[in-house]
């Protein structure tokens, strides 16, 4: 792997990129935008791996992408052609999962919110925009609420204020069933679970997403399956969320419109907790709103994170904002 050095010195203030018109704007990377680094890194004792895609140097603030349980440091690689002309991607394969090291179920989400911590130290960044799906967006969270001076903005995706209780009783049945080797009845079960059902509402890909989830774990080797095990034991054992001081920091909460695992009601709780956020839903999508509409999905990231109107969209509903209170409508 091609080690990324540590810048000597950071800039005591990331400037945030020119507006770009979207979506048309959502421009194609060149070559020297794509251009990909890897690191792997040690924290407590295990090994995890760091991917940024982009060139340039932190001349831009970056966005650090966290994604779900089923996902890794690669699964974001069609949404960088997007998102890298405006700055660096990071993305990465905390302990315990993808490339990292096996990570015991006894470190739960404060432990990956501190590996987070320290990746940033080792980069050498003094802030990012911070985007978390799902089992990414408890991490996210947990990180922002430790340091939410590394934050600049916050969005969480498909992400709850606590997991659904049959959700919960499913990830002790397919426990069981994944040491008796019966990986193909959870991998159809999963994928159900993440899609919505036929006949809740349309939704883009919805087949051929269905097909690739179902596959992705179905096809999972020894250590993959061993590592899938232990995240559910860690979310059994260990807090999805903590009440407490969130970030004053911008914040974009979104579900799928037809999201039938993280609701559209569940989002707005979420939003609800924090002091300076904006909700809205992504239309004919569900719980895998950012690979079943990728060029939208980077475009309302790059609206986000660069302080443009998110009214209008054509592809999502109109933002509510929320300040710990009820909700009102941006318009």
């Amino acid at each position: 792997m091609t080690l990324i050095p540590k810048p000597t010195a950071a800039p005591s203030k990331l400037p945030v990129p020119a507006p770009r018109p979207l979506p048309t704007a959502c421009v194609e990377a060149s070559a020297a935008d794509r251009a990909i680094q890897e690191l792997s890194l040690s924290f407590g004792g295990f090994r995890y791996v760091c991917r940024v895609a982009g060139g340039g140097g932190w001349t831009s603030t970056p966005l650090v992408i966290l994604g779900g349980s089923s996902q890794d440091r690669t699964s974001w690689t069609r949404h960088e052609r997007w998102l890298t002309p405006s700055c660096p991607v990071v993305t990465v394969d905390l302990p315990g999962y993808g490339e990292a090291d096996f990570l015991p179920a006894r470190y739960g989400v404060d432990f990956l919110a501190a590996a987070l911590r320290h990746l940033l130290d080792q980069l050498g960044v003094p802030q990012v925009n911070l985007v978390g799906a799902c089992f990414g967006g408890a991490v996210g969270l947990r990180f922002a609420q430790h340091n939410p001076h590394l934050v600049a903005r916050l969005m969480l995706v498909g992400m709850t204020t606590a997991i659904p209780a049959d959700y919960a009783a499913a990830m002790e049945r397919w426990d069981v069933m994944i040491r008796a080797g019966q990986t193909q009845d959870v991998a159809r079960e999963l994928a159900d679970r993440f899609m919505s059902p036929p006949g809740t509402g349309v939704v883009r890909k919805h087949a051929a997403v269905s097909r690739l989830v179902y596959q992705q774990i179905a096809g999972q080797d020894a250590e993959q399956q061993r590592k899938s095990t232990e995240h559910n034991t860690r979310l059994m054992r260990h807090e999805w969320y903590r009440p407490g001081p969130a970030p004053a920091v911008p914040s974009l909460v979104v579900t799928g419109e037809h999201d039938t695992l993280a609701t559209p009601a569940m989002g707005r709780a979420v939003a609800e907790v924090l002091p300076q956020a904006q909700f809205l839903t992504i239309r004919e999508t569900d719980h895998l709103a950012p690979v079943e509409r990728i060029a939208e999905f980077a475009d309302l990231v790059l609206r986000f994170t660069t302080d443009q109107p998110l009214t209008g969209l054509n592809y999502a509903t109109e933002p509510e904002e929320f300040r710990g209170a009820r909700p009102s409508c941006a318009r």
